[in-house]
This record gives C-alpha cells, sequence and structure tokens, in this order.
C-alpha cells in the first residue's frame, strides 16, 4: 500500500538513500532537495515522504515559488520537483501509485491549487512514459535543463 505524507525529520534516515549517476542526471537527492529548501528559505516548497507498507520508499517536493512560471502562466499551479525512489523499492509500482495520488494529496492540502506542472529529461523515456500513463500532458514546450532538453508536462486539477 502506498501512500503519501508531509515530510517529517524522523523520514530523513529513511530516504536518505543513495541514487545511481543515470538517476542523478534526472532528480536530485532527498538531502539535495532539502539543502535547497533550506537555503532559499522561501516556505513555499513543501517536502513530501512517499510510504510503501508504512516504510518511507521515496520522496518529491511541490514547489509553489516562483519556479514553476518557467513552465506555466498559471499561478495557482504547483512543481513537482525532485521525485525519486529508494533503489531498494524500484519496480514495485510505488512511483507509479504515488502519482496517481499526488492529485488528491494536493487538493486536500492545498486548497487554491489547480494545477501540477513538472519537467522530464526527454531521455529519461520510463519518466515520461509514466507521466503520460497517469494523466500528465505535453503540448510541445521544452526548455534546457542541467542535463538536456525537458518536456514540459502538466496536468489540471
Amino acid at each position: 500500500m502506498v501512500s503519501l505524507e508531509f515530510f517529517t525529520e524522523k523520514d530523513f534516515s529513511a530516504v536518505n538513500y543513495t541514487l545511481d549517476e543515470i538517476q542523478l542526471q534526472y532528480t536530485s537527492t532527498a538531502e539535495f532537495a532539502l539543502k535547497r529548501m533550506t537555503e532559499r528559505n522561501t516556505g513555499q516548497e513543501f517536502p513530501v515522504t512517499i510510504f510503501y507498507n508504512k516504510n518511507p520508499a521515496g520522496f518529491f517536493t511541490l514547489d509553489f515559488g516562483e519556479d514553476k512560471l518557467d513552465l506555466t502562466d498559471n499561478h495557482n499551479s504547483t512543481l513537482l520537483r525532485s521525485l525519486s525512489i529508494n533503489p531498494q523499492w524500484q519496480g514495485k509500482g510505488i512511483g507509479k501509485a504515488a502519482m496517481l495520488q499526488i492529485d488528491d494529496f494536493v487538493r486536500k492540502s492545498f486548497k487554491d491549487c489547480d494545477e501540477i506542472v513538472l519537467a522530464v529529461n526527454q531521455n529519461n523515456i520510463s519518466a515520461y512514459e509514466l507521466y503520460l500513463k497517469v494523466g500528465y500532458r505535453y503540448h510541445g514546450k521544452t526548455r534546457i535543463g542541467r542535463s538536456g532538453p525537458q518536456y514540459l508536462m502538466y496536468k489540471k486539477l
């Protein structure tokens, strides 16, 4: 069973897993994302822990700051960032199950949010296909990210 909860410090040791070089091209570790949040100190980014059978198994953040405006003109949107699943739990459908639950999580936690946006590297074909399967749309917009061209995707809530 997969569930989502706002990150707490007690989750850190479990979500502080190591990602391989390929995964690090496309996402950041929880440690890096949390450090970035602390340094930016905007109060507009919220870390979330993905649980699998009550065990912390993944991590992402929801960023309501200005960075989302690189992907959308919608001020009532959030930017999904730093999504990863612990390598020991990968291949069990946890990422897909989490992506299917994010909509309701956002609706319940952030009443004014009506869109989720994200950028996925064009070489990260499995992630791109997953996002399409769970309802994200791509309408031809791209940008250059730190590891090359990215598809800009969105999902209306």
